[in-house]
């Protein structure tokens, strides 16, 4: 099956605000846009995505991502992280409803596209399937089956309120990088000891030496 991932970033003077503890205000944009830059482009290179848009309303990220390949539509409803994904799905459907489409988090920065693979794959089995996140309370992937609506339950306990719309958990080894999300300094440690892409490596190398 081939797949449209839809990834939502908010504004990023108002993205990662839980990251005070590793940069401050000044860098944790630069982090964003470099978590969401090295998301996109590790999808992209995924031989089972056809696809990536990206639903912002930030004008610098958006370039930014266009720039990679992805598709970026403008997050019309304004009304918080499951309007925008569904948002997004919708406009994937309208062009693409033989494809599966999975919402994806930006803030992977360690993402390996074989891993992304062998996810996508397993949730093609099921109308709608999800991947809980390294904490094991929220979800970095939910995946819907063509014809499926997606049905976004992202927020606090998102896991567990997957779990309860009917969406499949996906139980997989050796997928840490689809895992990792980033919102805490914990967190971006532990994306960085398994591997980040080129952007944020760039970005953390200038929030250590800003810390130094």
């Amino acid at each position: 099956m081939q797949w449209t991932l839809v990834v939502p970033l908010k504004p990023l003077a108002l993205a990662k605000s839980r990251l005070s503890d590793a940069a401050d205000d000044g860098l944790r944009p630069g982090l964003a846009l470099a978590f969401a830059q090295d998301t996109v482009a590790a999808a992209l290179e995924c031989p089972a995505v056809r696809g990536v848009v990206v639903v912002t309303n930030d004008a610098r990220a958006g370039r930014e991502l266009a720039a990679l390949g992805a598709a970026v539509a403008p997050d019309e409803p304004r009304g918080g992280l499951n309007a925008a994904l569904a948002h997004g799905a919708a406009v994937v459907r309208a062009s693409r409803r033989a494809e599966g489409v999975a919402a994806l988090n930006a803030d992977l920065p360690a993402l390996r596209s074989r891993e992304l693979a062998r996810v996508l794959d397993a949730a093609a089995a099921f109308p709608r399937a999800f991947l809980a996140d390294a904490a094991a309370l929220g979800t970095t992937l939910l995946a819907a089956a063509p014809g499926r609506d997606l049905r976004p339950c992202f927020g606090p306990d998102s896991r567990a309120r997957h779990r309860a719309s009917g969406a499949v958990e996906l139980r997989l080894d050796a997928v840490d990088s689809v895992r990792q999300d980033v919102d805490t300094g914990d967190d971006l440690r532990a994306a960085l000891a398994l591997g980040v892409g080129p952007h944020t490596a760039a970005a953390a190398a200038r929030s250590l030496m800003t810390e130094q």
